[in-house]
């Protein structure tokens, strides 16, 4: 197994009109690769894993929101070697009542399948926080010495994207990004008034190991505003001209010395203003002066 994986073959396993289903020939790359005998799989779909380790003669736990499985709520029953685990990239594909019936779901099994379904996350925020829950449970399962295997993609929305890699939780050892390269998306038949933007072709593998049996190290993504004006390794010419920027290009000097003022970047200097006329000066190919008003070049 490589760095990059490429299946232009889709290869023999589950169900290719199961939207999202992913390959066969991943996980039996996987298997051969840790030489697994035991693989769980929690967000099974169509039944991928289990098609591949019956093929391999290995023993499969495999489970799904549509067998009535909720891994949200549920306890993992398994002590494991192995887990693949392949979740919702938000809702880009919506399963609930778009790959199954969830009124059957409640029916048979008692679950409100589009309450737990991270396919039907309202935001990207509830989402992380309930994929992330997922992914501490499945991993708290393995025995020491046990492996994860995560595959996730990127969303691009409005300009801007979304990315599971950077947001999701990392517990225990990484062992390796794979990068997978993706054949006949369904975005690709898509022609856009606007292309102006970089299509996604490719999703990650996420290799994680279990090394320790109770504390082991979980790497949690944070997002937090941040003003320039508090953080120390920003310079004075950048935090002046996001001030210019922000005031529509133009602003007297002592409307800058108030906007520094009381921030961190101004308390441990003793000489504010002198600071803020030096830049000025210092960098003429950035600010000019004129009628009163300093301006950005």
């Amino acid at each position: 197994m490589q760095s990059i994986v490429s299946y232009k073959e889709r290869g023999i396993g589950g169900n290719n009109l199961y939207r999202g289903n992913c390959s066969p020939r991943l996980i039996e790359d996987l298997i051969d690769f840790y030489k697994v005998k035991n693989i769980s799989d929690y967000m099974c779909g169509s039944g991928t894993t289990k098609d591949v380790a019956d093929r391999k003669n290995i023993k499969a736990n495999v489970y799904d929101l549509n067998q009535g499985f909720d891994l949200l709520n549920m306890d993992v029953p398994e002590r494991n070697e192995f887990i693949f685990w392949h979740p919702p990239y938000h809702n880009m594909i919506r399963y609930a009542d778009n790959m199954y019936a969830a009124s059957e779901i409640e029916k048979k099994y008692g679950i409100c399948a589009n309450e737990v379904d991270l396919s039907q996350c309202r935001s990207w925020e509830d989402f992380i926080k309930k994929l992330n829950a997922c992914m501490i449970k499945q991993f708290a399962s393995l025995e020491t010495g046990g492996h994860m295997a995560v595959l996730m993609g990127d969303l691009k929305k409005q300009g801007k994207l979304y990315s599971m890699l950077l947001e999701i939780a990392k517990p225990g050892i990484i062992e390796n990004i794979v990068i997978k390269v993706q054949h006949n998306c369904m975005s690709n038949k898509n022609q856009y008034a606007n292309e102006n933007f970089i299509r996604i072709q490719h999703e990650y593998v996420l290799l994680l190991k279990k090394a320790e049996d109770l504390i082991y190290p979980v790497q949690f993504a944070v997002n937090r505003i941040a003003d320039i004006r508090n953080l120390e390794s920003v310079t004075w010419k950048d935090v002046i001209a996001d001030i210019i920027e922000k005031a529509g290009g133009k602003i007297e000097l002592h409307n800058i010395y108030q906007q520094v003022s009381g921030y961190k970047k101004a308390e441990k200097n003793n000489h504010v203003k002198e600071k803020v006329r030096q830049t000025l000066y210092a960098y003429r190919k950035i600010f000019f002066f004129e009628n009163g008003l300093w301006y950005l070049s």
